[in-house]
């Protein structure tokens, strides 16, 4: 019989506890979990970027025969190099310099397991002691997960919806000092649906330069636009503003379980080199995990052999959602949409729960819709309620989901 006396020494890390709590998976598992299991339905998913699970969001023949030849090829069985392979690098930088002023080299890029991997490098690489970090409200919460794991302070810029969710550019300079490191632009829009101008992602990078910060240019859902505004990448203004762009073939090619991303030095003046940044990002893969070496072998026939016809497919397929989406929820006295969103695969949207009958708040929402309709989407007001627990500064915002 053990010694119930006996004080052991170990106990749960806290700090993972409290990142977690602010996740979207966090609060989607809350959501998911209230699901009846004796509904005959099938979960309709509209939660998290992933339509791959339908039949015409398939993603290209030339993806699926890519990764065949990869593993038949016998090439690529063994460890991949830390920044990653190079005909994968190369092939990325050859794919992002369709619509860049400069060229980008093989060694400007470091391939990372999915885009979520490339933002714990971004994050991992700008913090040092008392750093703070600015975010974008609404935005895609994995960021302040990561910077409470990382002990890197937040502060949140708000986006306009009167605007189409641009970046309120004039609060800015108000949030920053001298130990803000960093600002993350995400275009196309998680969770707004928005899409930024040329002239606007130009006012961005300026205003940063302005500060002496850096741009996190979140472009998962690059070149996923349908509506009047194309995407611009940021890394078009390396050359006024050291840019991390950060990027993978999950959404663009509907395959987000491969978990094939990118970090980008968009930084022709080499100041990211001189900073340090560069050596902190290879030190943080030196000690991380790669992506699957046969996926990266695959990544030049993916990049470079696939038809314009399988872009346009899912774009149209994006575009028929979306409008749909906004047409019915314009029907739904209780939710308002500010913006008809043009881009990714999001949509936000304004709850009035004084309009609904024993509904408390967006959680409430959720998840009955959950239990009653097998319908699961994010409750955006509950993610900033739970961020307010765990982190120190203060946070503000309308209900929305």
């Amino acid at each position: 019989m053990e010694n119930s006396s006996k004080q052991w020494r170990f106990e749960g890390n806290k700090r993972l506890n409290s990142a977690s709590a602010i996740s979207v998976r966090g609060v989607l598992d809350l959501v998911i979990g209230n699901l009846s299991t004796d509904d005959p339905r099938p979960t309709i998913p509209l939660g998290n970027g992933d339509p791959s699970q339908f039949a015409c969001f398939r993603t290209s023949t030339t993806a699926e025969e890519a990764i065949v030849d990869a593993v038949h090829s016998a090439k690529y069985n063994g460890y991949a190099p830390t920044v990653g392979v190079l005909s994968a690098r190369r092939a990325i930088a050859n794919y992002l310099n369709r619509d860049l002023p400069y060229k980008l080299s093989a060694d400007d890029i470091y391939v990372t397991s999915g885009c979520l991997q490339a933002i714990e490098v971004a994050l991992a690489a700008i913090n040092r002691p008392g750093a703070n970090i600015l975010l974008p409200r609404p935005g895609f919460t994995f960021y302040e997960s990561r910077a409470a794991y990382e002990h890197l302070q937040v502060r949140h810029f708000d986006l306009l919806p009167d605007r189409g969710w641009e970046v309120d550019v004039d609060a800015i300079e108000d949030l920053a000092d001298d130990n803000t490191v960093a600002i993350v632009i995400i275009n196309p829009g998680n969770p707004c649906g928005s899409v930024y101008s040329y002239d606007h992602l130009k006012m961005v990078a300026e205003t940063a330069r302005k500060l002496g910060i850096l741009v996190i240019a979140d472009e998962v859902y690059g070149h996923l636009t349908f509506g009047s505004t194309p995407f611009v990448p940021m890394g078009i203004f390396g050359s006024i503003v050291p840019v991390l762009s950060l990027g993978s073939i999950s959404k663009r090619w509907v395959v987000p379980g491969w978990r094939l991303g990118w970090l980008v030095t968009s930084d022709p003046n080499g100041i990211l080199q001189k900073s340090g940044i560069v050596e902190s990002i290879t030190g943080f893969l030196n000690i991380s995990t790669d992506p699957a070496t046969f996926i990266q072998g695959a990544i030049p026939q993916i990049l470079e052999n696939t038809k314009d016809d399988f872009f346009l497919k899912v774009i149209v397929t994006l575009k028929e959602a979306a409008d749909k989406c906004f047409d019915g929820i314009r029907e739904v006295p209780c939710l308002t949409c500010p913006k008809k969103p043009e881009g990714s695969m999001f949509v936000m949207v304004k709850l009035n729960v004084s309009l609904l009958e024993d509904i408390s708040d967006d959680l409430d929402f959720c998840m009955k819709l959950a239990k009653e309709e097998s319908v699961i989407i994010v409750p955006a007001e509950q993610l900033k309620e739970l961020r307010l627990k765990v982190m120190d500064f203060d946070d503000h915002g309308s209900m929305l989901v």
